[in-house]
């Protein structure tokens, strides 16, 4: 492997202009196609497997021509202070609007308060239902204009209209969090890098691969079904493994010319080394989400294949194009350190007797370590890594791995007990799909959604549908009017809507009106109620029902992401670890790796559920009403965090072996690890908390809760698990951390992550100005 990205840096170096060329192509050809493609549908709401999604089915089956998940919208009529919506001046009003909705285009009925249940028994609220005869995103802009004019000359008479349902639903401005992330993405590279040069190609590269990803979504999405969902996943991960990855090629081109190299051995030594890197992390998260699949809810599997080819795209940028633009700007990346170096040098020098270097026994492996004088030394080779010594020693990031080292029972006891104090809100964790009742008060849906269920009850805004199902029966009316005689006795239902038949008057659908607002857990407990209860309702009648509707769906869908987040951790965590034993060989640094997400993730989850469902600081964040946690979010944030953590114990532990393989001790090579990608994780976590939070700019609060809850995991394992918790628990593994069975060792491939090629190569070559030969050979 490590010879292979040598080999592919140095033809990417040299042939710069033809790669160049090559990405500018493909951008050039996804553009064109997305510029050309048919527009991308609506989010996909179809669940196979669970009872409201075969309910709905039974429903476009048997009333061909009005689909269960057809458009409408809800008209919510409030009369002013004191006065009642019967009055003879507003019933007009309303009346009036009920005409012109009617006479536009693509509507297909429209229901009158006043004819059935849509007036409030005090009189002041009434709503009126308009339905269309084709799903969301097939309502032109001339129905929508339409509705709209009726609307405003409702309100000119002096009522309260807010609109509530599909039809005319609002998009949610969008905040600034792909700027705000972008643009701290580039304060934290100027400050780790000390170079706009250096700053600007991780930016660069990760706006071209989003780009380029972003378009192909566009131009496939009507082909398989991409919604626009997809492409926001695909831009918040692309973003952020994209700096990411061109971050840490680039850091170890600056490490590796420092030292002497020439502009394209350094490309090669730096493909070869964190290029591998960069492909198992690749390979980690790509694994993570593309395993969403096995959860078996289409967009879901949609989504995450989207993003994980997005990583794809990321990875290919970084082994092929990043080398590329080196070639174009090689010193670039490293004016500052040109300018700069000997003044850090000199001062080094005059530090050098006040600096103290940590203290960590090394032992002798078959040859000296850093730091020990070696036989042949010159003395200017003795001078010239005396500096550099006492300049390491000054690194913060070595600093606290010799902290660590020195006392790592307290360490690991805090960190596993800090994180597990986080962790314990998550016991509370209640799933749903947050509806209007989430949605800021400045919008027409939230008020429509507070003045139905202060003019209905709570219950109102989540009825739940039946359908039934009576082909069976002797007497399909007689079993539906018993269905639904049995469903209005149940204890927790307000009321029950006539039922409304086919054609073939043998299949039914009624609405059931609970007592309890949707997201409430006496909502669920009834549908479940009613659902255990469904044997004997069903006994002697010959009919069968099912129950649907939004609230039902919703927490059907709730209880089939519970029952697959096992599964897929199985599957995902099952798939890392085999992939990390190839990569550490090793059994418990994947084992440590895997125990270490699952601690941060459920710090993750309390943080999640302390802010968005227990409401303590959600004002702060702009959250309006608290609920229930979105229910994919868990395998969501599993799979996307779990991706993102193996990266970071991919960057920093490979370090960590390739210094234990050439021969430090166990407790140096964490101190190496550090040394090298303690600063670049830390600045990686960084701009990838960044990107997330960016995204809790956003008005919706579910964007919010999505951006906060991948911020705070990133922030919890990359800061937490992988600086703190790692090399405590390496420490007191010490070289068994790094154990593996002989007959594993034989059966498992190798892949040479550590460049050990790669120093043979450059122990043969002379070595580089200032630097000795031993120097060379630890690349």
């Amino acid at each position: 492997m490590a010879t292979f990205l040598y080999q592919l840096g140095q033809r990417a170096f040299r042939r710069r202009r033809w790669v160049a060329l090559l990405w500018v192509a493909v951008l050039a050809v996804v553009g064109i196609g997305a510029l050309s493609a048919a527009e991308a549908p609506d989010d996909s709401s179809s669940m196979p497997g669970i009872e409201s999604q075969k309910a709905f089915d039974l429903i476009n089956e048997q009333f061909p021509g009005s689909e269960a998940n057809g458009a409408s919208a809800r008209i919510v009529f409030v009369a002013p202070d004191g006065q009642k919506i019967t009055a003879a001046g507003h019933r007009s009003a309303v009346d009036r609007f009920l005409t012109e909705a009617a006479d536009g285009p693509q509507v297909a009925d429209v229901s009158s308060p006043f004819d059935g249940p849509g007036l409030s028994k005090d009189k002041t609220t009434a709503y009126a239902t308009v339905t269309y005869k084709t799903k969301d995103d097939e309502v032109t802009d001339a129905s929508k204009k339409e509705l709209e004019g009726a609307i405003e000359e409702v309100r000119d008479t002096g009522l309260t209209v807010e609109v509530g349902g599909s039809a005319l639903a609002t998009e949610a401005p969008a905040g600034m969090g792909e700027i705000v992330g972008v643009l701290v993405a580039a304060v934290v590279l100027l400050i780790t890098f000390g170079s706009l040069a250096a700053a600007g190609l991780p930016l660069i590269t990760a706006v071209i691969g989003v780009s380029i990803s972003l378009a192909g979504i566009t131009a496939l999405a009507n082909a398989f079904g991409l919604s626009s969902t997809s492409g926001e996943l695909a831009m918040m991960l692309g973003l952020a493994v994209g700096i990411d990855y061109s971050l840490f090629v680039v850091s170890r081109y600056r490490e590796e010319r420092a030292k002497g190299r020439a502009p394209e051995e350094a490309v090669g030594l730096a493909l070869g080394t964190a290029g591998s890197a960069v492909v198992f992390a690749g390979l980690t998260v790509v694994i993570a989400l593309a395993g969403l699949s096995v959860v078996g809810v289409p967009m879901l599997t949609k989504m995450g294949l989207s993003a994980a080819g997005t990583v794809v795209i990321g990875v290919l940028i970084a082994l092929t194009l990043v080398p590329a633009l080196l070639g174009f700007w090689p010193n670039a990346v490293l004016a500052r350190q040109s300018r700069s170096g000997q003044n850090r040098i000199g001062r080094a020098r005059t530090s050098e007797r006040g600096s103290r270097i940590p203290r960590i026994r090394i032992r002798r492996r078959g040859r000296q370590l850093r730091g020990s004088q070696e036989p042949g030394d010159s003395q200017a080779t003795r001078k010239n890594r005396e500096p550099r010594k006492a300049e390491e020693a000054g690194s913060w990031s070595v600093r606290w791995a010799s902290f660590v080292l020195r006392r790592p029972v307290a360490v690991l006891l805090f960190t596993v007990v800090g994180l597990g104090a986080l962790a314990v809100p998550a016991l509370d964790l209640r799933l749903g799909m947050p509806g209007d009742e989430a949605k800021p008060t400045s919008t027409t849906e939230r008020r429509a959604y507070d003045a139905l269920a202060e003019g209905f009850g709570p219950g109102f805004n989540g009825p739940l549908t039946i359908v039934v199902d009576a082909r069976d029966a002797d007497d399909p009316k007689a079993a539906v009017e018993t269905v639904a005689e049995r469903i209005g006795a149940t204890k927790g239902v307000v009321s029950v809507s006539p039922a409304q038949f086919n054609e073939a008057k043998d299949t039914a659908v009624l609405s059931a009106t609970p007592s309890t607002a949707p997201t409430s857990e006496r909502t669920k407990k009834l549908v479940h109620t009613i659902r255990d209860e469904r044997s004997a309702t069903e006994t002697g009648t010959g009919a069968t029902f099912e129950v649907t509707g939004t609230t039902a769906l919703n927490i059907d869908i709730a209880k089939k992401m519970q029952d697959a987040l096992i599964p897929y951790l199985v599957v995902v965590v099952g798939l890392a670890f085999l992939l990390l034993l190839v990569v550490f060989r090793s059994v418990l640094v994947p084992l440590k790796a895997a125990l270490g997400f699952l601690l941060s993730v459920l710090a993750s989850f309390g943080a999640v559920v302390t802010v968005f469902q227990n409401g303590h600081g959600a004002s702060l964040l702009g959250v309006d009403q608290t609920g229930p946690i979105m229910s994919l979010m868990p395998i969501f944030l599993v799979g996307i965090v779990f991706g993102l953590a193996m990266d970071y114990q991919v960057f920093l532990v490979s370090r960590m072996r390739e210094a234990y393989v050439h021969g430090e001790e166990a407790g140096q090579a964490v101190v190496s690890g550090f040394r090298h990608s303690g600063r670049i994780v830390v600045a990686a976590a960084l701009i990838m908390m960044a990107v997330f939070s960016g995204f809790m700019t956003a008005a919706d609060s579910m964007v919010k809760m999505v951006g906060f809850g991948l911020a705070t995991a990133v922030l919890f394992d990359a800061i937490v698990v992988r600086m703190v918790l790692v090399p405590a628990v390496l420490a007191l593994l010490g070289k068994r951390a790094w154990w593996l069975p002989g007959w594993l060792d034989r059966l498992l491939p190798r892949v040479d992550i550590e460049g050990e090629a790669l120093s043979r190569r450059a122990a043969e070559l002379p070595a580089p100005t200032g630097e000795s030969h031993h120097d060379m050979a630890r690349v």
